[in-house]
């Protein structure tokens, strides 16, 4: 069965999700996060893309990148693995893939759905139980766009920058966002475009990059895909 393409533009921000294989563990102990959060800022800083916001469950993870170029979320995310993956199989004595296949993508509208990605991706612990508040998980980068702490993997994306004329003004407004849970809907409807690689924003935005790319991307209505959901445990 081919595989379903995946489709990158230039300064379209792009968000990634990649899982252990067969739903196992990728991570296994804090130094295996900071490790990987080394290894992607060197994969980012390489091949030019601006990281937004990110977080490392047990098995998986989920980035959202601006790339420079329509290459680079590709060629970041295979330099990561090229080191990533070794250093997993050495450390554990291990051998066989790591990864569920390939990472999965879905471009972003530059709009209310950036910053409605940026709370899927930093309320993962919340919805997966292992925090009550997505302050408390330490390995996302909350912290750093609500309070302030320093994450020198991150680039504020100009949305972000939008939400004030101040960083206190913007963490203010960044944290007002998170004084709920996604609407289920808005959940399920970030994982269908993972899963099928349509672009996450409105049909005008969809209708661009299609025309930009010549070709139909995602699924052609809107909708639950068939299959396995994409949950956040």
């Amino acid at each position: 069965m081919p595989r379903k393409p995946r489709f990158f533009l230039a300064d379209v921000p792009t968000h990634v999700v990649q899982r252990g294989n067969n739903r196992q563990p990728i991570f296994f102990d804090d130094n295996d996060r900071r490790v990987y959060l080394r290894w992607l800022a060197e994969a980012v800083e390489r091949w030019n893309c601006a990281v937004h916001a990110y977080v490392l469950m047990t098995n998986h993870v989920h980035l959202l990148l601006t790339p420079s170029d329509a290459e680079g979320v590709s060629q970041a995310m295979q330099y990561l693995g090229r080191r990533y993956v070794p250093y997993v199989n050495h450390r554990y004595r291990r051998t066989g893939t790591l990864w569920e296949g390939r990472f999965k993508s879905s471009l972003v509208q530059s709009d209310a759905h950036l910053l409605t990605c940026c709370r899927y991706i930093e309320l993962n612990p919340v919805r997966a139980g292992m925090v009550s508040v997505p302050g408390d998980y330490p390995w996302s980068s909350h912290r750093a766009n609500a309070v302030g702490e320093p994450d020198l993997l991150l680039t504020p994306h100009p949305g972000y920058l939008a939400l004030g004329r101040t960083d206190d003004e913007r963490r203010d407004a960044y944290r007002a966002l998170f004084g709920s849970l996604l609407d289920e809907h808005l959940v399920q409807e970030m994982r269908d475009c993972l899963q099928t690689g349509t672009p996450f924003g409105n049909d005008r935005f969809r209708e661009q990059v299609e025309r930009t790319l010549g070709c139909r991307v995602g699924q052609a209505k809107r909708g639950r895909p068939k299959g396995r959901a994409d949950d956040d445990r």
